[in-house]
Formats: C-alpha cells, sequence, structure tokens
C-alpha cells in the first residue's frame, strides 16, 4: 500500500490502524513532510519492518512511478487542507490538490491501472443554510464548492472520476466531515482551542459562532476508509459522517468548560471570507453497503481528545514553534 500524505493528522491515523489490525500488510508513506506533516506521529513504527517513509512530493513523477511500481493500492491523502491559508494562497492548493492528484492517477495508469482510493471532503459540496435542518450532504448532492480549499478537492474528485470513466482505472472516493482526534495540527479549530487554553490563552472564534460542521473522531473514519478500499464498489464514492451537527460555540463551549476556564476566554473575531455556514452528512450508503458505523460518541471522543494533548504537551509545543521539523534529520540519521 502506498500511502500518500501518512505524516499528516489523518493520514498518520490511517496507518497506525491498518498497521495495527493488518500486521502483515506493507505500507510506502510519501510525505513531502510540509508544516503539517510530522515523523513523530508514527515514531512506534520507525522500524517496523513492514513500514517505510519516503521524503518527497507527489508533483515528482518519477518518484511517485519509481516506489508504486509494486504496490496493490495507492491511498492519497496528500492534500492543502486549511481553509485559511486557501484564502492567502491559492495557488499552492491548486498545484498539490489538482496537479498533485493528476500526476498520482497517471502512475495508477501507466504501471497497469493501480488501485487507486482518493480522499476527499464534504465541503466540495457547498453550504447548508443553518435552518434547513432537514437538508444532508449525500453521494448525489451536486458540487458547489465555495472556497479556493474546497474548489481544489473538488476539482480532483472530477479528475478521479474522468480516469475511471476514461482509462478504467479502478478507484474509488471518500467525502469525509470534519475530523478531530490525536495528531492535529495546531492551526485546526479544536486543537488550536485546546492548546491555546492549556497556555491560558484566549480562543478566536470566527463571526458569531453559528457555523455548524459535522464531526467524526479520525478512528471512525480510517475504519471506514479501510471497509472502502476492501468492499467498496469501484468507481463509487461514499460519504462519510458520524451524525454529530455541532455549532463552533458549542465545541468552543464544551472544551473551554472542561479545561475549568469560562465563556470570558471566548475572544469573538472577524468572520473569515466566504465561511461556509453548515455542513451535514447523510452516511447512510456505507452503511447500507458495508456495514460501517462511527463507534466515538462526540462527548467521548472531545474529553478523550483534550486529554490527549494534556497529556502530550512536549508533541503540540513543538509543533506550534516548528520544532518538530528536526525530528526528520534525527530520524534520517539513525537509519
Amino acid at each position: 500500500m502506498l500511502v500518500t500524505g501518512g505524516a499528516g493528522f489523518i493520514g498518520s491515523n490511517f496507518i497506525r490502524h491498518i498497521l495495527t489490525k493488518y500486521p502483515h500488510y506493507s505500507i510506502i508513506n510519501l510525505d513531502k513532510l510540509t508544516y503539517a506533516g510530522n515523523l513523530e506521529n508514527l515514531k512506534d513504527f520507525e522500524f517496523n519492518p513492514n513500514y517505510k517513509f519516503v521524503k518527497g512530493d507527489i508533483l515528482n513523477s518519477e518518484l511517485v512511478e519509481h516506489i508504486a511500481q509494486d504496490v496493490d493500492i495507492i491511498v492519497h491523502f496528500a492534500a492543502e487542507t486549511h481553509v485559511d491559508r486557501s484564502v492567502l494562497d491559492p495557488f499552492s492548493f491548486v498545484r498539490t490538490n489538482v496537479l498533485g492528484t493528476h500526476v498520482l492517477l497517471e502512475a495508477a495508469r501507466k504501471l497497469g491501472n493501480k488501485r487507486f482510493h482518493h480522499i476527499s471532503t464534504d465541503e466540495v459540496f457547498g453550504s447548508l443554510p443553518l435552518e434547513e435542518t432537514h437538508r444532508s450532504f449525500h453521494e448525489e448532492t451536486p458540487y458547489d464548492p465555495k472556497s479556493p480549499y474546497s474548489s481544489s478537492k473538488a476539482a480532483a474528485d472530477h479528475l478521479v472520476r474522468a480516469y475511471h470513466h476514461t482509462f478504467g482505472l479502478p478507484i474509488t472516493i471518500s467525502n469525509c466531515s470534519n475530523n478531530y482526534g490525536p495528531y492535529q495540527f495546531p492551526e485546526k479549530f479544536i486543537p488550536l482551542f485546546i492548546t491555546n487554553l492549556l497556555e491560558e490563552k484566549k480562543v478566536p472564534l470566527y463571526g458569531d459562532g453559528k457555523n455548524v460542521r459535522d464531526w467524526i473522531h479520525v478512528a471512525d473514519h480510517s475504519a471506514a476508509v479501510d471497509r472502502i478500499i476492501h468492499d467498496g464498489r469501484i468507481g463509487h464514492t461514499y460519504v462519510v459522517g458520524a451524525n454529530c451537527e455541532k455549532s463552533n460555540f458549542e465545541i468552543t463551549k464544551l472544551i473551554v468548560n472542561c479545561l475549568g476556564f469560562g465563556e470570558e476566554m471566548i475572544e469573538y473575531v472577524k468572520d473569515r471570507p466566504g465561511h461556509d455556514r453548515r455542513y451535514s452528512v447523510r452516511p447512510h450508503k456505507i452503511q447500507a453497503e458495508l456495514g460501517w458505523n462511527p463507534q466515538m460518541n462526540f462527548d467521548d471522543g472531545i474529553k478523550k481528545t483534550i486529554q490527549w494533548y494534556i497529556d502530550n504537551p512536549d508533541w503540540w509545543r513543538r509543533v506550534k514553534s516548528g520544532e518538530y521539523l528536526e525530528y526528520y534529520d534525527r530520524w534520517y540519521n539513525k537509519r
């Protein structure tokens, strides 16, 4: 298995899931180690003979074709993901998310039509009104991306489908809701707020805080991808979510209270441009066809996540300071 972006938050949790459940599997982790990639996420697998890390860019077609020659499946997590960053630098999102996906698809095609699974997002479907609670995203929802990030992921989804229809590439796609859990880079909403409060800093809440997202624990997402790559129908898309809609204010208040603070620690800041109002996901297809269901309820999951950041201050402090980038050099020298 070739996993791209396996040093990131979701990719590293997926690798951990696979190597724990299928210890006889072999994984090549291809990651550029940008700011959000961290080899410390998988340090307990460093010397596992079935795990190999390759530092490289998915836009390097020669490298991708070389390491993908003998793999059975490519599971593509690598992406620029933060909406705020996509507003500031749209080109890097198009470069990685669209052109990078194209390089991987071409390699899969040239090497005999390798099995290909593409990790996408529910953000490609756009935004739902807060008051229309009966509406949710599903596999047939028309695409209506609102940000450079979601637009780049939508373009990648279309490319993946085009390679299936044009070249017969055996693909599947998953569009997942918002993930949370251990090892998430602290620029994202939940880990940013947890670590800010652990440093006794205020938390910056966008706008009125009423924006709603559907949340899923990263372990449940990993299990969903596991089911799709093994049992999913070729050429099909599966929407993944945990039926767990929460407003940003609800989550902020929960985190603040869990850490023993009051609402005085919430600082309302100017909303970001094009901030989608509501995401809601209806994962009926993956439940009916593949028997997958989320196992982690949000109250337990967020408490475990908060505790993980309490228990791992060295990890998130290094990440916030940028010192984790030195870890690759130490790891490489040991190898």
